[in-house]
């Protein structure tokens, strides 16, 4: 079986996890070429979901990673700029004492999309094997079974009409805790960090076995799972939205649905200009928008 897709460079497949194979060194080295890129996949994203909804299918993308390695943030550019009434983000957390009355994965079921619909999952299904391993909150055999059980239940999805990738934001243990010292020490982050993180960080080679069984075990041609290097945030997130185009791009083209051309920034820059001018000459009417929308300032390294 092959393993998981990760954007490493070089071909040679040392004995080592492979977690231990992802080139961390991976960015962008400017925020231009960085906000370019961004666009150029926001802008085929956005052209993709509607050929999702026009053909019924449905796109499920989950994110799973370290603390602090940049989920939120790749997600939030994800959905940036798609059609808020189908696209869904769920963030999950332990199962509330309700859920707890059914099997576990009773509260994945309810949130899977609609066809048409594209979900987010930050944090997911795959808590199972991660979490609940490591922290005692299911036992040996109950995780064990769960690979079988992952697996059946994405395959039943994805033999319907439905599209299954998974990301793993992976940063090494110094940019973890650079994050965390950073997270701590500003007002404005310090939400973000708590206790059970430090806690977490500290079982780091117990995360470290799991993910690789967990990665030996679920990753499937139906449902793989990309290895993210995210020591770099742009380098990530361009990197995640290039991979949700690619995968549906993918799916379409398999089953004989043409991908719909993507116009250039350029051209709708060009597009835009020509059409205001001709209203700005013809009946006066408009009124040229000179403003460029300001660029969010990002935090932490590129």
């Amino acid at each position: 079986m092959e393993g998981p897709r990760s954007i490493t460079r070089g071909s040679a497949h040392m004995a080592k996890g492979r977690l231990d194979r992802v080139d961390l060194t991976q960015h962008i080295e400017s925020r231009k070429k960085y906000n370019k890129k961004l666009e150029k996949y926001q802008l085929k994203l956005l052209a993709l979901q509607h050929q999702l909804v026009e053909n019924k299918i449905a796109a499920v993308f989950v994110f799973e990673g370290w603390d602090a390695a940049g989920k939120g943030g790749a997600i939030k550019r994800a959905v940036a700029n798609l059609d808020p009434r189908r696209v869904r983000v769920t963030s999950i957390a332990a199962p509330a004492p309700h859920e707890k009355r059914y099997h576990y994965m009773q509260r994945f079921w309810r949130k899977i999309p609609q066809y048409g619909q594209i979900a987010i999952f930050d944090r997911s299904w795959y808590g199972r094997v991660l979490v609940e391993r490591i922290e005692g909150f299911a036992e040996k055999k109950e995780w064990k079974r769960a690979y079988d059980e992952l697996n059946d239940f994405e395959k039943l999805l994805t033999d319907d009409h439905y599209i299954i990738e998974k990301f793993w934001l992976h940063i090494s243990k110094d940019e973890q805790y650079r994050r965390f010292k950073e997270r701590e020490e500003n007002p404005m982050k310090r939400w973000k960090i708590t206790s059970e993180d430090w806690r977490n960080r500290a079982k780091w080679d117990e995360y470290v076995e799991a993910a690789e069984e967990m990665f030996e075990k679920t990753d499937r041609p139906n449902a793989p799972w990309h290895i993210i290097p995210a020591n770099s945030k742009w380098f990530a997130r361009i990197a995640v939205v290039k991979q949700m185009v690619k995968a549906i791009e993918t799916y379409l083209i398999k089953r004989g649905i043409p991908v719909q051309s993507y116009p250039d920034r350029g051209e709708i820059d060009e597009s835009e200009e020509r059409f205001e001018h001709r209203l700005i000459s013809g009946s006066g009417f408009a009124e040229k928008d000179s403003g460029k929308g300001a660029e969010t300032a990002e935090s932490g390294r590129n």
